[in-house]
């Protein structure tokens, strides 16, 4: 596709504004009469080449006609095409903390107001209240697992956890031969 001898040579600005949001824009480099312009809504403006960390396909857009068309675009020089990729990535970054601290703030709102939906609904309760308080003089007992308790028989020893399906203990193999020497 004649790398040699490109149809076009220039530079290119990424611009973001807040009415027409991030638009790539291809320049002439001695002029800076506009070849091209792409709006970037997304990763499918841009899609680098697999083969690549250079070259890119970018889906340019007339502004008057809404027509689109794919051109592919090359930098000379791998750090220039690391800076287009890093900012391109810095949109996205940028766009996705946005929608994350939306979805944050809406969060906080949801359970700044929780409580006194809470509270509103402990109060319009139609179930009847139940004391589970101790009366004076009621006693209550814990047995605990494991534990000798006067005047009871011992529970039954806990199982092991080395024990066959059968219930019984798995046998020890004995140790493996030439253990000491001397």
């Amino acid at each position: 596709w004649g790398l040699e001898n490109p149809l076009w040579k220039g530079r290119i600005r990424v611009i973001e504004k807040e009415s027409s949001g991030v638009v790539i824009l291809l320049e002439d480099g001695q002029t800076g009469a506009p070849f091209a312009r792409a709006p970037y809504s997304d990763q499918s403006t841009v899609q680098p080449v697999l083969d690549s960390s250079r070259y890119f396909v970018l889906r340019v857009q007339d502004p008057n006609t809404g027509s689109k068309a794919y051109i592919g675009i090359g930098f000379t020089d791998r750090a220039e095409s690391f800076d287009f990729s890093g900012c391109l990535a810095s949109v996205l970054i940028k766009d996705l903390m946005v929608i994350v601290i939306d979805v944050a703030l809406q969060d906080y709102i949801k359970r700044k107001n929780a409580p006194a939906k809470l509270e509103e609904a402990a109060t319009t309760s139609t179930a009847p209240k139940v004391d589970y308080s101790l009366k004076e003089g009621q006693t209550f007992r814990i047995n605990i697992p494991g534990k000798k308790t006067s005047g009871t028989s011992s529970p039954a020893p806990a199982q092991s956890s080395a024990s066959t399906s059968s219930g019984g203990p798995i046998p020890l193999l004995p140790p493996p031969p030439g253990g000491l020497r001397k």
